[in-house]
């Protein structure tokens, strides 16, 4: 829903941001699920939400759907911007945590997971704060620095 779909191999038609796509269901499960590729759909296919969009339906927005308040669309959305690249950021952070490294570089990857999940994490704006962000901004160099360690 909230990313735009372009015509080409990835995707079978055209899609506007913030909008939804036509082969949701109503009960917001997709309609050709089990033939996205050979409908042209290989985009969703490769697609991961990283659990961010689980998060916003369930613990920032529960039992509320833009369905019912259209205009939650654009606040789920961007909700989804914000929360999927953190999601993204934790799942690459617990994956190196299982590297062998020294404890000085495991700590510092835990502290960037800690400072990326806010204590009060009600609103998208929590992931706004500029500590979660400066946090998200901050995971490229230690993933790279750990390089030295393998």
């Amino acid at each position: 829903m909230a990313y735009p779909f372009d015509a080409d191999e990835d995707f079978g038609l055209l899609k506007e941001a913030d909008s939804p796509c036509p082969n949701l269901g109503c009960d917001f499960r997709c309609t050709i699920h089990k033939d996205l590729k050979v409908k042209g759909f290989g985009g969703c296919v490769a697609y991961s939400c990283a659990g961010a969009g689980q998060r916003i339906t369930q613990e920032l927005f529960p039992g509320e759907t833009w369905r019912d308040d259209p205009d939650l669309i654009y606040h789920m959305a961007h909700a989804l911007r914000v929360i999927r690249p953190i999601h993204e950021a934790l799942l690459l952070l617990q994956e190196a945590a299982k590297l062998p490294l020294p404890a000085a570089a495991l700590d510092e990857g835990r502290a960037l997971m800690v400072a990326m999940c806010p204590a009060e994490d009600t609103s998208v704006h929590d992931f706004e704060e500029p500590e979660v962000q400066e946090a998200l901004a901050d995971v490229p160099r230690y993933l790279q620095s750990l390089a030295a360690y393998l």
